[in-house]
């Protein structure tokens, strides 16, 4: 694996401590985790510890594919930043404040399945509609 990381980010028009429980609390996950309209995350767990695991079902509406998003909390800064690893990558979840805005910067180990570009797309995709579930909920 190459030492390659990519890096998404949005800026949220809420408070940081909003911006932190939409992210981490599963009954918001499930409202925004998913890259396009045509997908839902159906189920998410959060055990925000090191060691805790978190897991969101990513899945097709028609049924078509799905599978687990399945990571391993490594480091916890509450209400700041945390690590997970998944399947031998890791990902780095930051939020800043600044005049009662967020943002959430996300850099992650790219998988070789696909493009660095169809990844990074997915990715901000994602926090994307975060980011609208965030300002408008």
């Amino acid at each position: 694996m190459s030492n390659t990381k990519l890096t998404v980010s949005a800026t949220i028009d809420a408070d940081k401590n909003k911006v932190w429980n939409c992210y981490t609390q599963p009954e918001h996950i499930t409202q925004w985790n998913f890259a396009d309209p045509s997908w839902h995350c159906p189920h998410a767990e959060n055990n925000m510890t090191v060691g805790g695991r978190y897991v969101a079902r990513m899945e097709a509406k028609d049924g078509s594919f799905g599978f687990d998003f399945d990571a391993t909390y490594t480091n916890i800064v509450p209400g700041n930043e945390f690590t997970y690893e998944f399947g031998g990558r890791y990902a780095t979840i930051v939020f800043t404040e600044q005049e009662n805005q967020t943002t959430v910067t996300v850099t992650f180990d790219p998988e070789t399945q696909n493009s660095l570009e169809l990844q990074q797309a997915g990715w901000q995709a994602i926090l994307n509609n975060f980011k609208q579930y965030t300002e408008t909920h």
